[in-house]
Parts: structure tokens; sequence; C-alpha cells
């Protein structure tokens, strides 16, 4: 009996046999009897077969580095055994008598860890061989039956490589492949019924999401708090995006751990993040505070060239930067202008530069960024191998653009340019930021930088100026998100103090489910191209800071009814917030952020907290007389100012377009 290999052993199924030659299935001398494991080793999920009869120590089975180059060998099949398959010329094992040697072309990670595939073939007179692969590298699965009874099954990898066919001699597959539904999402190819498709953007956790304390997927969350980035947009992102496909919510069974053990993991994750303000000494309680409705709000249409032309004067300076920008907030930009528009929304061009001036900076920076491409690009080999955070960040840059946003026709397809760009810019800023160097989630910041600009230096100067905005989320003392998330809670106890008393009774209290939204500013919640929208309108600056905290709360309000008519618990309402992510309305959440920014600026008694928040002047004011209620009553009417009314589409808050006054006749957008 092969000895298996170290982990945890999810399944186990021996007589499951690999047909080595193309001839007839009953001419068993040639099958090869071999034991079936998927097994779970360091917070991977492994597959692993390997023959019966293998006596050899596992500990000397070939394992490259992970992510090092991967060499799957096996020995070709003698000629007069291979020449029974010309009967059978279609055969699914008949690549593997005409291939000897497949290899994989995959830069080396100086981390190691368990190999990504591995193949060995050990020579006994016979060929003999074993084989393992990540579930992380599953591409599909064939899945049929013989005309001898038994299943078989046949692995497609990601890098187009198709394992021997394993036939289930001795029993059914269907267990094999439930266990691995546990850990990966498989569903139906619409073309072939036969084959299984393993879904990559909705792969579950190795356990349910109640079992992550226990051991040894513990160590995930270890990983988690030493380093949340990385975590949150590989593994953890698991959690906050709504991979709960490997267990029921429904089944008591399932939840073993309570979910405050999870809140008390992420107190302790983040050092200092105490979303409970009523705690935290030097902020005030808020509670009580009437903001009166939320305003009827409209948005125009986007900016267009020739409005934007018309703003700017012969040597091509902008005339009205407060009128440019207050347009842009209120409609977005259209399209085509957004190349040049972008540039000074982020801080590359200055506002009241002249066309001259900009060319001329356009030239200095180019020569500036090449001369740090350079830089890594005249780096030996040699030199790389002593030089670890260079590794690093390479081998982190290269795993991410692969998988950034693919399915934009300005990413998708093998050796496409966009890519070849994505890299070179994330590269070259590790050598602009060394200190910082490229951490996860910056490839997300930059793809739709690239995307507009069409151009890599101007690409490059203007994911500085963004990073320059966002540089504190992604530095190691976490102090950026830290701060995010309480202020975020100060927002949301002054907007809806009931409902944020309903999520922290749900052990929800900590927003960790708002993390991502925060740390790559939306970026996987909206669609590509309501992101663009979205971005420019925050980058305006307007109407307050922290816009897009409002942003958040408009997302969080406009979901509270159903978390709380439903009742929605700890799962329910992490399942819940994670399934919006491409379902939200960017014009109407746009609407109901502008409209919650009014009724904060409006309010008479808003708490000093609040203020340095938005970066508003607070007003001391003494309490409504109107109310009846004094300075201890803490019930405080803020009345909401006046509109005019203007011809442009208002946003309703049922999320659907009606004109000013069919608005005025229904309803405003929800209060709080």
């Amino acid at each position: 009996m092969a000895a298996p290999p170290s982990g945890k052993v999810l399944y186990e199924q021996d007589g499951v046999f690999i047909h080595p030659s193309c001839g007839k299935n009953d001419d068993q001398d040639n099958f090869i009897s071999g034991v079936l494991r998927v097994i779970e080793k360091e917070n991977e999920v492994i597959v692993d077969w390997r023959p019966q009869d293998d006596t050899l120590d596992t500990s000397n089975i070939l394992c490259a580095g992970k992510d090092s180059s991967s060499v799957v060998e096996w020995t070709p099949v003698p000629k007069e055994k291979s020449s029974r398959g010309a009967d059978r010329p279609n055969n699914y094992e008949a690549e593997w008598d005409m291939v000897t040697t497949v290899s994989f072309k995959k830069k080396p990670h100086s981390n190691g860890g368990t190999s990504k595939i591995n193949a060995t073939n050990h020579t006994n007179g016979e060929s003999t061989w074993s084989f393992l692969f990540s579930l992380t590298d599953l591409k599909s699965i064939k899945q049929n039956k013989e005309g001898m009874g038994w299943s078989y099954l046949v692995f497609c990898l990601k890098d187009d490589v198709k394992l021997p066919a394993l036939h289930f001699h001795h029993g059914d597959s269907k267990l094999f492949i439930k266990c691995l539904e546990n850990h990966v999402v498989l569903r139906e190819s619409p073309q072939d019924k036969l084959i299984l498709l393993v879904n990559s953007q909705n792969k579950s956790l190795s356990q349910s999401f109640e079992n992550l304390l226990d051991e040894p997927s513990y160590g995930l969350l270890q990983k988690w708090k030493k380093d949340p980035y990385t975590v949150t947009m590989g593994r953890f992102s698991k959690v906050t995006n709504y991979i709960f496909d490997s267990f029921r919510l429904s089944d008591p069974s399932t939840q073993r751990r309570p979910p405050s053990e999870m809140a008390d993991f992420l107190n302790d994750a983040i050092p200092g993040l105490k979303i409970n303000q009523q705690e935290e000494p030097g902020f005030e309680v808020i509670t009580r505070i009437d903001l009166g409705e939320q305003p009827e709000v409209s948005r125009r249409e986007p900016v267009s060239i020739e409005e934007w032309t018309k703003n700017m004067d012969s040597e091509g300076r902008i005339l009205n930067v407060d009128y440019i920008k207050q347009s842009i907030f209120k409609g977005g930009l259209c399209h085509t202008l957004r190349k040049e528009a972008w540039k000074f929304l982020l801080g590359y061009f200055p506002w009241n530069s002249t066309k001259e001036e900009r060319a001329n900076l356009q030239k200095r920076k180019t020569d500036e960024y090449f001369r740090m491409k350079l830089q890594w690009k005249s780096v030996s080999e040699e030199q790389e191998k002593r030089n670890s955070r260079l590794r690093d960040y390479r081998s982190l840059i290269e795993k991410d653009v692969n998988r950034t946003d693919r399915t934009n026709k300005f990413y998708e397809g093998e050796d496409n340019p966009g890519l070849i760009l994505l890299h070179d810019i994330l590269m070259t800023y590790c050598m602009y930021d060394f200190d910082l160097g490229y951490v996860q989630g910056m490839s997300d910041l930059l793809s739709p930088v690239l995307y507009v600009m069409e151009n890599e230096v101007d690409a490059f100067w203007c994911f500085v100026s963004y990073m320059d905005q966002m540089h504190q989320n992604f530095e190691e003392q976490m102090q950026g998100m830290k701060t995010q998330l309480i202020q975020l809670s100060t927002l949301l106890r002054l907007l809806d103090s009931g409902f944020c008393s309903y999520l922290e009774s749900q052990d929800s209290g900590y927003l960790y489910f708002c993390f991502r939204w925060l740390l790559i500013r939306f970026k996987r919640e909206f669609s590509f191209q309501d992101i663009l929208r979205l971005w420019e309108v925050m980058w305006t600056e307007l109407p307050c800071q922290n816009f897009h905290l409002l942003l958040c709360c408009a997302i969080l309000e406009s979901e509270k009814q159903q978390i709380m008519e439903k009742q929605y618990g700890f799962n329910e309402i992490l399942k819940h917030i994670n399934e919006l992510s491409m379902k939200i309305d960017v014009e109407y959440i746009l609407c109901k952020a502008e409209a919650i920014s009014m009724q904060m600026m409006n309010c008479k008694e808003l708490p000093q907290a609040v203020s340095e928040i938005l970066g508003i002047e607070s007003s001391s004011v003494t309490p409504d007389s109107d109310t009846g209620e004094d300075e201890s009553g803490a019930v405080l009417s803020c009345p909401t100012s006046s509109y005019q009314n203007i011809s442009t589409p208002v946003i309703a808050a049922n999320g659907t377009r009606e004109s000013t006054q069919q608005m005025s006749e229904t309803q405003s957008l929800a209060p709080a």
C-alpha cells in the first residue's frame, strides 16, 4: 500500500486504476492499481494518486517548490503496446503515448511550499507513476463510464495538460466528486454535460465558515492577522466574497463556533480597532439626533468634450475649476474625455497649468519613468537571487496580473499587451516606492487607470497620484484601514443608531464586510464601467471629505430594511452584503450618498467627531425651540434645506428615474 502523504486525508479510495496503454480495456495485465486521496495540507487541498505497490518514501518524491518550474514526466509506452491503440485513435489516453514531457513555464518563488503539479516516474521494468496537484490548478473534470461498468475521470489542469484517466474499478466516483465540491464549485459545461468546469471565481473555503477557528484552518486567520491585505484579496476574501457554496446556513450541524469568536478575532487582528464609539475615549456619544428627511437629489448628464473645451482659455488653462469639479461630481465624464480629465482629477496635471506646461511635464515624467523602469529591467538573474524582496514583489505581481480583469477585452487572452503594461507599471512602482513595494489589491487600482490612459507613462503617474491617496490602506500598520472602519461606524451610528445596534447584536458591528470596499474603493463591487464613473466622482473631493464612507453608508442603509425585517444573523448578513457585488446601481447610490451628506451638513447639532470626518465646520446650536426638547433631551430637529427644482433626472428611492415634479408627488430618497 502506498504510504499516505502528510496532511489531513479528506478522501481515500483504493482500486483506482490507470490504464497506461491504448490497448483493450480487458487487457488487465496493463492496469496499474493505485490509491486516490484528497489531502488538506498547509491551507491547500491536494489531489494525490500513487500506485498501491509504491513502497518509496514519499519524502523522496520529486516536489518542486511552489510556483517553480513544475515538470510532469512519464515513460513512453513501448511500441508493441502502443500499436494496439490504432483501433482507437481518439482514445482519451492516446496523447500519453505520444508525448514524453511537458514543462510548465512558471517563475520561481522564494518561499517554497507544496508543488502545484508533480508527477514522478519510477521504473522497475514497468511503467509506474504517481502524481499530485493542487485544486487551485484544476480547470475541468471529464467523467464517463466504460463498457465494463466502472466510471473514469480525466483531469484537465489550467495549463491545458490532461492527466491520465483514473478508472474506479472498485466503486463509484460520485463520493470523490462530492468531496471536491466541498472545496471548489463544479458546474456542467454548456458544450458537454460530461465535463465539469471548476468555477475559479467561486471557490469555497476548505471548511465551513463556522469552522475557521478550528485547526488547521485557524492558521488562515493568523495569516490574516499578520498580512490582512494579501489574505483578504486571496484566501480570506473567500469569506468576504460570499463563498458559502460548501455549507448550508440552515444546517445547525455546521454552526459549531459562535460568530462572536470571529468578531473577537477581528478586534484582536486590527490593534486599536474599537468600533463601539461609546466606549472609545475622546469620542462623543452619538444617539437620537434627528437628521431630518433625506432631500431629493438629481444627477446630470456627463461632462462632454464641448463643455470641457469651452471652459479653457487660449493657452489651455481651466477657467473655472470649481464649476468643472461640480459638473463631474454631478454627472461624471463622457468616456472620450476621461483620458485628459483624469490627469487633472488625480493631480498629475495642475489645474492651473497651460497646455505647453503640461507637455513639458510629460516629457520630464517620461524620462523619469523609464529611468526607474530600467532599474528593475537591468537586474540580472544572479542579482535577483540575492534580492528576496524584489523576487517576492515580482512573483506576487505576476500572479495578480494574470487574474486581474481578465474578462475585460483590454486584458483578456494570452500574451495580451495590456497585461504586459500592467506588470511593468507595477514593477516600476516598486522602484518608485520600494518600502511599500507591491501589496495585493494594487493591481485592482491600476487596471481602470491603464484602461483609460492607454499609455504606460501617463498611467504610471496617475497611479502614483492615486496611491498617494490610498497609501495608508496598504501600509503594514493598517492605520488607514483602522481609521476608516472607525469613521464609518461613527457615521453609520449617526445615520441610524438602531441599525448599528442591530448589527452589534449580531456580532457584525465591526463592519468587517466593508474591508474590501475600503481597501480597493469598491473595485470588486461595481461593474468595470460603473467603477470609472464612481472613481471620477470621488476624485472631485466633493461634496466633503471621505465621501467614499458615505457611499458605504448609502449601500448599507439601502439594505437595512431587508437585513432587519428578515432578522439576518451573522452569516446571513455576510452572505447578503457580499451578494450585492455587481448588482448595485451606481447612479442611485451616488444620489443617496449625496443626500446623506446634505442631511449631515444641514444638521444644526452635528457631533464634532462627524464634522471632523467630513471636514466641515460644526455649528454649536442650542436645541430647536419647536421640538420642545431641552439640551438634555438629545432629540434635535434638523430641518432640511429647500432645493431648487431642476430639469435633470432624479433618482427615486426605488432606483427609478423620475422627473423632479414626479418626485415631489411621490417620494424622496428614503429617510434614515
